[in-house]
């Protein structure tokens, strides 16, 4: 059909037939255009849902290179690194403390133990001449007026002189020596505070060596990153690396174990500078209050075989995110290993775009109520928290097993009503995937919703990795 436009008398000229032909085309081309345009409008709809998350999340990959030698530092593996091809000298006292002094405990000062802070009390007096201008000599000292004040202390130093004492007998030339204490490391001037205030601020509180041995500086304190790093490599090989083959053989009496991985870049370890590796955590579960054991391990690579080699040894329950390495397993070893899903993961798509949107604009929208519907399978399961397992089972079976039946089926059957490409989409596919895993908690009472004590045992790496340049 053309774009002519007719007039009244040229279409009494045509035939019915015509008429009812050109009236067919022109609908059919007016399905044509809306259908173009429906296509155009959840195009649009997609790149708006994007640049919206883009602006809330800000979690953009930098292309940065790093080129000079201090930013080389700032990695993962920065103690590696840093002692690479080099013989590490260990330094003398004088040298890290020049000409350092024995410090002398200030006396005159009470001290009083307050909720295992010491306590230091400052008298603030009136001189006898204003007490006696004041009352004229007579007077009584009332109960003190007390207030606190929270002092803070940098870091403190102080050198440990050993004096072995050595004995030799009058008739015989035999000499003897005094029992002295072991070294952590032979012939070093480390001792286990110092080594676990370098290995908690790189490793904890993420601090680069370069920029600890700068605050050491400023204590006059010199200790080079390298011999830092030489004493971290050391250490951990000889002391820490027996403490975690314990921990992971403990880790296998747990019943419940968390597991998950991030992403990290690291440096001359053989690949390309930048290369991506992984760190990954696994995690005992909560159990009657007993302490969680957390253990890291690093690969350079997110294949099946880390986790398969980590819990070789491992019976029960692995609650993960929906990463199919994990669901692999559970074939592979159906009677020993099951896979439980995490449903923050699957409540985490349709939060973003509740986000994205504001309140306002998110009312009313299938991301807001499946945010809503999960909301009430937690909301109603917490409520069993202090119930005993047995009364625990029951009641999901009762309370919570209803709820989930009523979620899927809402999922599945607006799963065809948005774009799969969009982030609502992509999370309604998820639940889909992810219900068998998601429902393994409903047939176990100790198997919790989600994996957040994976993520927030990894979460202080995060922070450690972008503080080294990790991504």
């Amino acid at each position: 059909m053309n774009n002519e436009i007719y007039d009244k008398k040229q279409l009494t000229e045509y035939s019915k037939n015509a008429l009812i032909t050109m009236y067919l085309a022109q609908q059919e081309a007016l399905k044509k255009q809306e259908k173009q345009m429906e296509d155009l409008n959840k195009k649009l709809d997609l790149l708006l849902e994007q640049i919206r998350l883009s602006n809330q999340n800000k979690f953009g990959r930098s292309t940065e290179k790093i080129e000079n030698a201090e930013q080389l530092t700032m990695c993962f593996n920065e103690a590696e690194v840093t002692i690479e091809q080099q013989t590490i000298q260990e330094p003398a006292i004088e040298q890290v403390i020049p000409e350092h002094k024995r410090r002398v405990k200030p006396k005159g000062k009470r001290q009083e133990d307050l909720s295992s802070f010491p306590v230091r009390i400052e008298e603030h007096l009136l001189s006898e001449e204003k007490l006696q201008e004041l009352f004229c000599g007579s007077y009584r000292r009332l109960p003190d007026e007390v207030y606190r004040k929270l002092e803070f202390h940098p870091a403190t130093f102080e050198v440990v002189e050993h004096h072995v004492a050595v004995y030799c007998g009058n008739k015989e030339q035999t000499i003897v020596r005094a029992d002295r204490p072991s070294e952590i490391l032979k012939n070093s001037i480390v001792t286990p505070s110092l080594l676990a205030a370098i290995i908690n601020s790189k490793y904890i509180n993420a601090v680069p060596l370069y920029r600890l041995e700068q605050e050491f500086a400023r204590y006059e304190v010199n200790v080079s990153r390298q011999v830092m790093a030489n004493w971290v490599i050391r250490g951990s090989e000889r002391y820490l690396s027996l403490l975690y083959d314990r921990m992971h053989q403990k880790l296998y009496d747990s019943k419940i174990l968390h597991s998950d991985e991030t992403p990290v870049n690291v440096i001359k370890d053989g690949r390309p500078a930048g290369s991506k590796s992984y760190m990954w955590v696994y995690r005992t579960g909560q159990a009657g209050g007993t302490p969680p054991a957390v253990l890291y391990e690093y690969q350079k690579t997110r294949k099946s075989d880390h986790p398969r080699e980590f819990l070789k040894n491992y019976h029960g329950v692995v609650v993960c995110d929906g990463y199919q390495v994990y669901h692999k397993l559970e074939e592979e070893r159906p009677d020993e290993l099951k896979v439980a899903g995490c449903w923050a993961h699957a409540r985490r798509r349709f939060a973003n775009v509740c986000k994205s949107l504001g309140k306002s604009g998110s009312k009313g929208s299938l991301a807001e109520t499946a945010v809503n519907h999960i909301a009430l399978i937690y909301r109603t399961d917490n409520f069993l928290e202090e119930l005993n397992p047995e009364e625990r089972l029951e009641k999901r079976q009762l309370l919570v097993k209803p709820l989930v039946e009523a979620f899927f089926a809402w999922v599945k059957s607006n799963r065809d009503t948005v774009p799969p490409q969009s982030e609502t989409g992509k999370g309604l596919a998820y639940c889909v995937n992810q219900e068998k895993y998601l429902r393994a908690f409903l047939d176990d009472p100790i198997i919790p919703l989600d994996n957040n004590a994976a993520e927030i045992s990894i979460r202080s790496f995060c922070v450690g990795k972008h503080n080294w340049h990790g991504t």
